[in-house]
């Protein structure tokens, strides 16, 4: 194993048509919640309980950075986690780097963090998460007082910040509809006297919102023009311990979803799916191309809305996906774009900009991977259109980039194609959906896998 837990060797996997998918699975919990709820534990004064937390890569990684922080993270069962937190303005400097792996949002969220605390402390992570942007985080952050002490070039990881001695409240307007860049400034702001305000043109994600609140921090939450958000905190609140229970990831999710709506004969149900309205642009574009998605079930847990999605394959039409629901979508555009191909007539997704900084360049990454499934497609500046024609060929191999969503996104189109479709390294899968393999196999999926020798 390498040092940020990733095998040294590529695994690649081969996915197969298969027979109807059947069956009810839970996918792993929230990505975007467990990072948070990790964070705002290390923050409150007190002990927070966990349940259902993700424990994939991504997110232990942001565990082990809150340890090296000051707080107490302890893993008590599966899913289940205890944090005993210092408080605002508490946290101390770490010893050593902090290495988050490929968690971008563990990484971004805790600059926030380090920035509303007096302390120095040096982020890196692995090749993939060094070529993503970071200026946009630290701009705000510098503004408010932190300090980027040293970093690779254009603001790249590895780089050192630290946070100031006072902390300057700012109103900041985002020039991207993105929670990372919201969080990050509002977890500074904790630190800060007075109102952090931050604007946003189109509304993101809305969990560290929700998470604030939960924990008694005094939020406002205003609309702001046509689609956006005013969001306002009043700084140096003492965080109170609150118990989590994380809903099952609608991101993960994603993945069983269109792989029943794609395979023939296929009826399943997804157990305790956040639904959260910022969440369930998938939903809707899925459904607006005639997918058969019900909700079942449907209640509040820890304050997100959940539900079991019962899913059956359906005839799929293509449909213009406009830009503005980008934001409760973006994760799952690589699946969409699976989905797409299955459909009859054209389905154009616009606005995708912010896919050009993930994991890996997620645009390219997703015309290279239709290119190997012979899936026609163009792209058009920002926008992707997918020429679905009922049926995917298939037979190539797609080069993931260290991208885990690239590598189900894939996999799933196998099981539906004329041919097998390979991909040549599911590894990067552990770093959200640890239990994908196992999970999508259970429900009749045909995916083998090999480790290539040394």
């Amino acid at each position: 194993m390498s040092s940020n837990g990733h095998a040294d060797l590529p695994v690649p996997a081969l996915a197969r048509r298969s027979q109807a998918l059947k069956g009810r699975v839970r996918v792993p919990g929230d990505k975007s919640v467990s990072h948070r709820s990790l964070i705002f534990g290390a923050l409150t004064i007190g002990e927070t309980r966990i349940f259902g937390l993700l424990e994939g890569e991504d997110v232990l990684n942001t565990a082990k950075a809150c340890a090296a922080l000051g707080a107490d993270v302890e893993r008590v069962g599966e899913g289940e986690w205890r944090v005993r937190g210092l408080g605002v303005g508490g946290l101390r400097a770490p010893e050593g780097v902090l290495d988050f792996g490929n968690a971008g949002t563990g990484s971004r969220l805790m600059m926030g963090v380090v920035a509303g605390n007096p302390i120095t402390a040096t982020f890196d992570g692995d090749a993939s998460l060094r070529r993503r942007p970071m200026r946009r985080i630290l701009d705000p952050l510098e503004q408010m007082g932190a300090e980027v002490v040293d970093a690779a070039e254009g603001g790249r990881l590895p780089l050192t910040l630290k946070g100031p001695q006072e902390l300057v409240p700012i109103t900041y307007e985002s020039p991207v509809a993105s929670a990372q860049i919201k969080s990050a400034v509002l977890l500074a702001g904790l630190g800060a006297p007075g109102e952090t305000t931050v604007i946003e043109k189109e509304a993101s994600r809305d969990h560290t919102e929700r998470m604030l609140t939960h924990f008694g921090a005094e939020v406002t939450v205003e609309p702001y023009g046509e689609h956006g958000r005013k969001v306002t905190l009043k700084g140096r609140p003492e965080l109170k311990p609150a118990p989590i229970r994380v809903a099952a990831d609608p991101s993960s999710a994603a993945f069983p979803l269109v792989a029943a709506l794609i395979v023939p004969g296929s009826d399943v149900v997804i157990e305790g799916v956040m639904t959260n309205p910022l969440r369930t642009g998938l939903l809707i574009t899925l459904r607006e191309m005639g997918a058969d998605i019900s909700f079942e079930n449907e209640r509040v847990e820890g304050g997100e809305s959940v539900a079991d999605i019962r899913v059956r394959a359906s005839k799929l039409t293509g449909v213009d996906v406009p830009a503005e629901r980008a934001p409760s979508m973006i994760d799952e555009y690589p699946v969409l774009a699976v989905a797409a191909a299955f459909a009859t007539g054209e389905t154009r997704m616009n606005g995708l900009s912010e896919l050009r900084v993930k994991e890996s360049d997620r645009l390219a990454a997703v015309a290279e991977g239709l290119a190997q499934a012979s899936v026609a497609y163009r792209i058009e500046g920002d926008d992707l259109i997918v020429a679905g024609a009922g049926a995917a060929p298939g037979g190539g191999t797609v080069e993931t980039h260290m991208d885990h969503r690239i590598a189900m996104s894939f996999l799933v189109m196998g099981l539906a194609t004329d041919t097998p479709l390979k991909v040549d390294d599911i590894s990067f899968i552990a770093t959200s959906f640890p239990t994908f393999l196992s999970q999508m196999r259970g429900l009749g999926a045909l995916i083998d896998t090999e480790v290539v020798a040394a």
